[in-house]
């Protein structure tokens, strides 16, 4: 690749618009390594620099563009400079008593400007779900409350509570620094050792395609934190070797979907809205990599478990020899790439900050490419500016969510409609809390439909947790709870994201493919509900303790993965997934005599299989 930023052939005004988005990587990590400005100082130029970047990258059609119309040029001009106003007018803002003082004529015109154009920049970067959403709540606050129109568009402008709050200030500390971290992994060569460390571990078992997906989507996703990217990158590879091996394609790419989307929840990285749950609970981001860990290593036990047993139902085997690599071989020449993960992980069990940690992360990802002949062309300039390059172009989807985020945030707040809907919540449900569980997790998956996870959850934060923790949820569990269900909208019917962009690869009918996904991700829905009743899943409490429950809930995920592909120890009859579905229950909830009575059904199912009616380990076919 070559330095196209300096390529003359390009004209003026991509070649500035790399440069500034060069510039803006650069930038963020300066700040990451002096340490951040005021706090209007550090979001203002984020959001500025955002707006102006997409505005001149991205068309009214949501299209990449390389030259921006006239027109886009002045609107992401004013966008910044609107964006840029409360920083650059501090003394003005701290004099003023917020909510009293009234607003100049230029504030009102500002903030108007600025929230019309977040609006269209969102829309342009997202689709229209978001930025209608917020739009709704908008109005909803100008006609339905009593807030007059200035001082929703004080909060929204003004202060740190709407567009340039909680969200925004996550995006521009955390976020940007763990998506430039996964674009150097990636121009690194770091992809190509997920997979070849992928096959190497599973490629030679039952199924051994499916499993090498599950293993390098899980992996990739960690760093990634988008499902629908996910899918586009280890998708190229693993969906067309699942399906040469027999699966269907249906299957192949809800795999893929599933196993990507689960990446959001799989530490050490997580997604991105991970930072900002952190920043919600006002825990460090390792507190939430350690809630986080057993509920995902469920979701890919269960998996992959499901796997394994579609491939022994179809009789599918291993991944053909000439596509096999050694372990020895892929630790030997790529193994070293995954020192920056190490980097990441022992900096923050060191105590410092998750920035901080992402910041030293960045650092050592050229050298450790650098440290072997293998990988050493990696390390050159063209990869790392195209890097910078490419992340900051992945964070302009990111700052527009969250300041997007911020609008709806900011109308919540100044409201009341929070505490209005927690009211709601609560007495729809009667004060009983699997109720209130039940249209949490509606709610969750209906406000995540087309929405990035990120906005999605932050909705749900100011929406859905206060209700559960007045139902007693303790608040870990209540924002986790939310927060897997804003992951899972990526693969539930009927706005699929991430089974959507599987199927531009498997070529399925998408109500198939949908299907499978809920099927294999059925475990995802069910593990919240465990955290919740048992938080010793999120590693709280007796170490002990947690030991049973987690072979308990383990048990239960593989036991649910047999019935919903209904196979165990050969095919099953629909009576014996029932029983066994139902057994699979039992062993989820937390209580040793619901435990014994799902041993029970598990038992009877392993008898009429294995003694009464002996079939074979491995059936071919339907």
């Amino acid at each position: 690749m070559s330095l196209t930023v300096f390529d003359r052939s390009l004209p003026l005004i991509a070649r500035i618009t790399r440069l500034v988005l060069i510039g803006m990587a650069l930038w963020h990590l300066y700040v990451a390594f002096a340490g951040p400005p005021n706090p209007y100082v550090m979001r203002g130029v984020h959001v500025a620099l955002a707006l102006v970047l997409i505005f001149f990258t991205v068309d009214f059609k949501g299209l990449p563009i390389e030259v921006p119309r006239w027109y886009d040029m002045i609107l992401g001009l004013i966008a910044f400079f609107a964006a840029l106003y409360p920083s650059l007018n501090l003394e003005y803002i701290f004099a003023r008593f917020l909510y009293v003082d009234p607003l100049e004529t230029r504030d009102i015109v500002v903030g108007i400007t600025l929230v019309v154009l977040l609006l269209e920049a969102t829309r342009r970067m997202l689709g229209p779900v978001l930025p209608i959403t917020a739009l709704c709540f908008i109005l909803y606050g100008l006609m339905f409350t009593s807030t007059l129109p200035s001082v929703l568009l004080e909060q929204l402008f003004m202060t740190t509570e709407g567009i340039f709050g909680i969200p925004i200030a996550v995006s521009a500390t955390y976020m940007v620094l763990f998506i430039l971290f996964g674009a150097l992994v990636e121009r690194m060569g770091v992809g190509q050792l997920f997979m070849d460390f992928a096959v190497a571990l599973t490629g030679k078992q039952a199924g051994g395609p499916a499993k090498v997906a599950c293993v390098t989507s899980g992996m990739f996703g960690s760093v990634s934190g988008s499902a629908v990217a996910n899918v586009m990158t280890t998708g190229t590879f693993s969906i067309p070797l699942m399906k040469r091996m027999g699966f269907k394609p249906a299957f192949a790419g809800a795999v893929e979907a599933v196993a990507s989307t689960g990446g959001q929840i799989m530490p050490p990285v997580m997604g991105a809205a991970a930072f900002v749950m952190a920043e919600y609970l006002g825990v460090g981001y390792l507190q939430v990599a350690v809630y986080a860990i057993i509920p995902a290593l469920l979701f890919y036990v269960a998996l992959f478990a499901a796997v394994h047993f579609e491939a022994k139902r179809r009789g599918i085997g291993a991944v053909p020899k000439e596509d096999m690599v050694p372990m020895r071989k892929v630790l030997r020449e790529r193994g070293h790439l995954f020192l920056p993960l190490v980097v990441i992980i022992g900096v923050l069990l060191m105590g410092y900050s998750a920035p901080y940690a992402a910041l030293c992360g960045v650092i050592s990802v050229v050298p450790v490419a650098a440290m072997r002949k293998t990988t050493r062309h990696y390390a050159t300039i063209d990869n790392i500016l195209a890097a910078l390059e490419g992340g900051a172009r992945n964070v302009l989807s990111i700052a527009a969510a969250c300041a997007c985020a911020g609008i709806v945030v900011g109308v919540i707040d100044i409201t009341g409609l929070g505490l209005t809907f927690s009211n709601f919540v609560i007495s729809a449900a009667q004060d009983r809390l699997v109720i209130a569980l039940l249209l949490s997790m509606v709610a969750g998956i209906i406000l995540g439909m087309g929405m990035p996870t990120t906005p999605a959850y932050i909705v749900q934060v100011a929406l859905l947790v206060p209700a559960l923790v007045k139902l007693g949820v303790q608040q870990e569990a209540a924002h986790l709870f939310v927060f897997y269900f804003a992951i899972l909208s990526a693969i539930t019917p009927p706005v699929a994201m991430a089974v959507y962009a599987a199927n531009t690869l498997s070529q399925a009918k998408i109500v198939e493919a949908s299907i499978a996904a809920v099927r294999l991700g059925a475990t995802g829905f069910i593990v919240p509900f465990m955290f919740v009743y048992e938080p010793t899943i999120l590693m709280q409490g007796d170490p002990l303790r947690i030991v049973v429950v987690v072979v308990q809930a383990t048990a239960g995920v593989v036991l649910l993965a047999a019935a919903l592909q209904r196979y165990f120890y050969g095919k099953l009859a629909y009576w014996q997934a029932f029983v066994l579905f139902a057994g699979s229950l039992c062993f989820i909830y937390p209580d040793w005599r619901v435990t014994l009575a799902g041993v029970v059904c598990a038992g009877a199912v392993y008898a009429s299989q294995t003694l009464i009616q002996p079939k074979p380990a491995t059936q071919a076919g339907k």
